[in-house]
């Protein structure tokens, strides 16, 4: 995500090339036609990077000749958070310190805003947040939607046909909230990657008789369609299907248990070079940190892109720089040795 506001003319947005289209395990996408299972070990390492405690690492594209960061685009988790789903003091001093300096600090997550935690949807700093892949991007200061994709109707409920024949629950994101079907959430323990996930099911979702009915009446378009398994090996199965009826569908996943349906023009490098632009600069004066498949498009559009240590191989691959992990603080390690070092406090 990019946000930052002194510049004069807006920067058009970086291209898009197409290989950000579809992200699916086993494809090559910079991992020399190594095949990917996301949760599987990294069978590429780092890609040549050593992480280093208490370093940071330069990736294949090299560390000088860009411009100063002036956004911080920061997945949540897997990255900003711990495996507590805490930001660290550590981690909170960081951020504070660059939003001192003027840089935008945007969350960028899959969740809908009022789905982000509150440590993180009440840091008094922020300002915009790229949500749901990049479906919206909201102006907390403003009250707006900056831009917005959404997957027309008749396309939610042709893939929501398609994941009928699979081992799921599903649910999905409209209007900036969250809906499944009630028999759902019996069913979350089971389904859920784990407690967290458990618990936005059941705590963040609005619960109606049947979703599918639900969304023939609204008449709305859906930001996003989740479908939680038992078992992750289904992931490819799961992109196939559901690529096979609705083709220009973006297919990710945050979690190997987790799979996620975006429009077309929503991902987090798409959107974070529409905020970006709004702002007055390009992608290259943003700083993006991920560890995800949802992550990898703004990971490798930035001109500051950051994996964690924790990333999957494809972000391993696309990042300028790899830091250390979440539970290691390498969000804060990545902002003092790129931003705060030996400038003034």
């Amino acid at each position: 995500m990019k946000t930052d506001a002194n510049s004069s003319s807006p920067v058009p947005p970086a291209p898009i090339t197409p290989a950000s289209k579809r992200i699916v395990p086993g494809e090559p996408i910079a991992t020399a036609g190594k095949s990917v299972v996301p949760g599987e070990p990294s069978p590429i390492a780092t890609a040549g990077k050593s992480v280093v405690p208490g370093a940071l690492s330069p990736g294949n594209a090299g560390v000088g000749g860009r411009e100063a960061p002036r956004l911080i685009s920061l997945d949540l988790d897997g990255t900003l958070l711990d495996s507590q789903k805490r930001i660290t003091p550590r981690t909170l001093a960081a951020l504070e310190a660059a939003a001192a300096r003027g840089i935008h600090v945007v969350p960028t997550t899959g969740r809908f805003f009022d789905a982000m935690p509150a440590c993180v949807r009440d840091l008094p700093f922020v300002r915009y947040a790229v949500t749901i892949n990049g479906a919206a991007v909201f102006d907390r200061a403003e009250g707006r939607t900056i831009s917005s994709d959404t997957i027309p109707l008749p396309t939610a409920l042709t893939i929501l046909d398609a994941l009928d024949a699979f081992d799921v629950i599903y649910d999905c994101y409209m209007d900036d909230a969250g809906w499944n079907s009630e028999s759902n959430v019996a069913k979350a323990d089971e389904y859920a990657p784990d407690i967290h996930y458990a618990a936005m099911i059941r705590d963040l979702r609005n619960h109606v008789p049947d979703l599918k009915e639900h969304l023939r009446a609204t008449g709305h378009g859906v930001q996003k369609i989740l479908a939680f398994s038992k078992d992750p090996a289904l992931y490819a199965s799961l992109v196939k299907g559901v690529l096979a009826v609705a083709p220009d569908i973006i297919a990710t996943s945050s979690n190997p248990r987790l799979t996620e349906f975006n429009a077309p023009g929503a991902h987090k490098g798409a959107a974070l070079a529409k905020l970006a632009a709004h702002l007055g600069f390009g992608m290259e004066a943003v700083m993006a940190f991920g560890d995800g498949l949802n992550d990898l498009t703004m990971v490798r559009d930035a001109g500051w892109g950051v994996a964690m240590a924790n990333a999957v191989p494809e972000v391993l691959a696309a990042a300028r720089f790899t830091t250390l992990s979440n539970d290691d603080d390498g969000v804060a390690a990545a902002i003092e040795e790129l931003i705060l070092k030996g400038t003034k406090k």
